[in-house]
């Protein structure tokens, strides 16, 4: 799965603000995501990441 620092990720399930967007903050063997609607920023192994994603936006530069 082609994913850059900056993409918005859509997201199966919703974070408990209730919003599905995430924008990727770090890449790697771990992704580091922040909530596009609270903030809050989480941490976790690419792999569970990539199975929960619907969508992938590219902000274009």
């Amino acid at each position: 799965m082609d994913i850059r620092i900056g993409d918005i990720l859509t997201m199966k399930k919703p974070h408990p603000c209730g919003c599905r967007d995430w924008q990727v903050l770090r890449i790697g063997a771990d992704f580091k995501l922040r909530c596009c609607g609270c903030g809050h920023e989480v941490m976790g192994a690419r792999s569970k990441f990539e199975k929960n994603v619907r969508q992938v936006r590219r902000e274009t530069v």
